[in-house]
């Protein structure tokens, strides 16, 4: 009886054994296919430099040359020639000779990157921030890194069939045109540094330059600042862009983390964090974003500021904006990952106080405008305001003065009335 006991005890010990032995093979040929995945997707990404940059704030700035850019991977692009300057600048019908005595502060020049404090890129580069294996290993997968998700698109009521506005986990305080013809779009966007409670939760503040079907080949260019601890590693306030052509599917992605956008400045990197911010009650900083189409080759340029043109969406990347655009938003973006948890997010929207406090205190857009066909930007008409649960965040619109067309929003998530 003990000899058979004894029989029994070592096949079970040698069963263990093996069991774990495949196990940790598994394990390990998983984290192999893994690595390999990443490094792969890494030398993919990060092109050989012809100069490196480290920033004050951890980033390394890797200089490229322009025709070394992941853009022009595209299948679409192979055979394409940068165009180095847009045909066409749109022509300003606004006038903003007159400066108010609250706005004194601002200059867009300020507004700069930390990275510039130690070096900039020669002639024929483009800056691009170094992708890292952290970034990847935050990422849900190696295939969508640097892709949004289709609860990215804000449930207007006007676009909402069942009359139930569906609580997807991402939430929006905006201001949009729509059923139009649109050529682009600018705004000054006021630029803070907000609180995002979890790592896989964000808080941005942009425009969308948008064209299809909400459902299914949703067309959209997307541009502004954003803080996303997931996509970047940390909590700064960045320079971002969006681009997609089927609703966030399969194509597009941020910055410059798949082939597509075409940079053309060497002075400016795409995900790059910005300075100064904001501050509540004191100094208030807001960067330029104008995006357009250019009449003669069709391409959508991009431009930061008073004087850094970017570089371009190529036309052949989308089906609907590739004539023109029939809806643009302007206003912030949140992600609340705990929506199905019966709870809401502390992340903060904009400042993280609400539109009604205004200047100085509540996030804002002013001179928010479109690009008509005649290639001429406009005060939009028909503006109108909307935000998915008000008691979390809100939106105040305002027209006239120096400020043209604008809205303050904002808000600080979970409060006593949005719990």
């Amino acid at each position: 009886m003990a000899a058979n006991c004894k029989r029994v005890s070592f096949l079970l010990a040698l069963v263990m054994t093996v069991v774990v032995t495949l196990c940790s093979l598994f394990v390990s040929g998983e984290n192999e296919v893994s690595d390999l995945k990443i490094r792969t997707h890494l030398k993919r990404l990060n092109k050989p430099p012809l100069k490196s940059i480290k920033s004050p704030d951890g980033d390394v700035i890797d200089c490229v040359p322009v025709t070394d850019q992941l853009a022009l991977a595209h299948p679409l692009l192979i055979n394409h020639t940068v165009q180095m300057s847009p045909s066409f600048n749109p022509e300003s019908v606004f006038s903003e000779s007159k400066v108010s005595s609250r706005t004194k502060k601002q200059e867009p020049n300020d507004i700069t990157q930390l990275w510039h404090v130690n070096g900039k890129c020669p002639e024929n580069t483009v800056p691009i921030r170094r992708t890292t294996k952290q970034d990847l290993y935050r990422a849900s997968s190696v295939e969508r890194f640097g892709m949004k998700t289709q609860k990215s698109i804000p449930k207007l009521k006007s676009y909402d069939t069942t009359g139930v506005l569906p609580q997807n986990g991402h939430q929006h305080a905006i201001m949009y045109v729509e059923d139009g013809v649109f050529y682009g779009a600018k705004a000054k966007i006021n630029v803070w540094n907000p609180d995002v409670e979890m790592p896989n939760e964000f808080s941005l503040a942009q425009i969308w330059v948008l064209g299809g079907n909400f459902n299914s080949d949703l067309n959209s260019i997307e541009a502004g600042w954003q803080v996303s601890p997931q996509l970047y590693g940390d909590n700064h306030t960045r320079l971002f862009t969006y681009w997609t052509s089927d609703a966030y599917q399969g194509t597009g992605c941020y910055n410059l983390l798949c082939s597509g956008f075409v940079q053309i400045n060497r002075e400016i990197a795409m995900g790059g964090s910005i300075s100064p911010l904001s501050s509540y009650g004191n100094s208030q900083y807001d960067i330029i974003i104008l995006i357009w189409k250019d009449p003669k080759e069709g391409h959508w340029w991009l431009q930061f500021g008073e004087k850094y043109i970017m570089g371009y969406w190529p036309a052949s990347l989308f089906s609907y904006l590739s004539e023109s655009a029939s809806m643009i938003e302007w206003g912030g973006e949140v992600v609340n990952s705990q929506s199905e948890a019966g709870q809401h997010t502390t992340t903060q929207m904009g400042s993280g106080r609400f539109a009604e406090e205004g200047w100085g205190k509540a996030s804002y857009f002013k001179n928010v405008q479109v690009v008509d066909g005649s290639n001429k930007l406009r005060n939009p008409e028909n503006l109108q305001v909307f935000t998915d649960e008000e008691n979390c965040y809100n939106v105040k619109s305002g027209n006239g003065g120096s400020w043209g067309s604008h809205f303050y929003y904002g808000g600080p998530g979970r409060n006593p009335n949005c719990p």
